[in-house]
Order: C-alpha cells, then structure tokens, then sequence
C-alpha cells in the first residue's frame, strides 16, 4: 500500500512540472509570437491559467503530505505534550471540515460547472473545478491517518509542533516532523 500511494504522489510530482513547463512554453512561446511575428495562440492564455489552478491544488496535495505548509509554532513548541495533542487534534479536525466544505461545494457546483463551457478551448469547466473532488478526498484521508496515528499514539512531539525549522532540511514524504533540522 506504501508503494502505491508513494507511486501517487509521485505521479502528482511530475504533473506539477508538467503543469509548469507547459505554462512556461505556452506563454512564453505567446510572447514571442505577439512581439516577433504579431500573431499569437489564443488557446495558450486559457490553457496556462488552466494549469496554473491545477498546479495550485495539485501542489498543495503534494505539500500537505511533505508537511511542507507554513505555520507557526511559538505557543505550540512551548506546550507539554498533552497540549500539542489537543492543539494537533483542533488542527486537523478543522481541516478536514474545511475539506468536507470544499467537497461539498465542489459538488453543488458540478452540474453548473459541467454545462459551463470555457470560451477558447471549449470543454466543460468540470475539467478545470473538478479538481476539487481530488483534493479534498486526498487531502481528508491524510487528515484522517494524521488523526489516526495521534489516536494510536504513534505521533512524536516533533510531529506534533508540524512546522519545520529550516527548508534546508527537507522532510521524508508522509513524516513532516522527523526531519528537522537541529536547533
């Protein structure tokens, strides 16, 4: 099971750079031809910001996982262990209701989105907002196995505080806390 999600999560990696590199090409590319040769592809200026939104969720899929966010761990560090439970089951249980909530909106949204139809390129929009639906399913399963291991009691103080001291040392995917830098 480890393998697959690491193979997923690796997958969603490399759409990140794909997402980015055909962004650069195309508006790029744009460029040139607008100041080069005064035409241009119209279809590059949507299907960048296309991708720009799925680089956006997609990297905050990836960042989740990593314990890459930002945060801030003044009072939290300072709490005995018992307080970083508390303040570590409040964090995670307020984001998997804001993921419930983006699901949930994602959905109320759907048969808007599918008969909306994108100006240039001419697909449904649900290929652009449906987005949703993968990343807050994702991203509440890694709300629950966090909530899961705090319950089990497999969680270390450090994974506890979430923040990471220094983005010289980068953290092992799935265990944000265990690679921190000393201090």
């Amino acid at each position: 099971m480890k393998r697959a999600i690491d193979a997923f999560f690796k997958l969603l990696e490399f759409l990140v750079v794909a997402c980015m590199v055909a962004m650069v090409v195309m508006v790029f590319g744009n460029v040139v031809l607008r100041y080069g040769f005064n035409s241009g592809i119209t279809v590059s200026d949507e299907m960048s910001r296309y991708c720009f939104i799925w680089l956006t969720y997609i990297g905050a899929m990836v960042a989740m996982r990593d314990g890459a966010h930002l945060g801030v761990d003044t009072l939290i560090k300072h709490l005995p262990r018992a307080g970083k439970k508390v303040c570590f089951f409040i964090n995670q249980v307020l984001m998997l209701f804001c993921n419930v909530l983006f699901f949930m909106g994602t959905y109320e949204m759907h048969e808007l989105q599918t008969t909306n139809i994108s100006p240039v390129v001419g697909i449904s929009m649900i290929w652009i907002y449906g987005i949703g639906y993968i990343v807050s399913v994702v991203m509440g399963l890694i709300n629950l196995e966090k909530l899961w291991r705090l319950f089990t009691g497999r969680m270390s103080d450090e994974e506890l505080v979430q923040v990471l001291e220094s983005e010289d040392v980068a953290p092992e995917p799935g265990h944000a806390g265990e690679a921190r830098s000393a201090s």
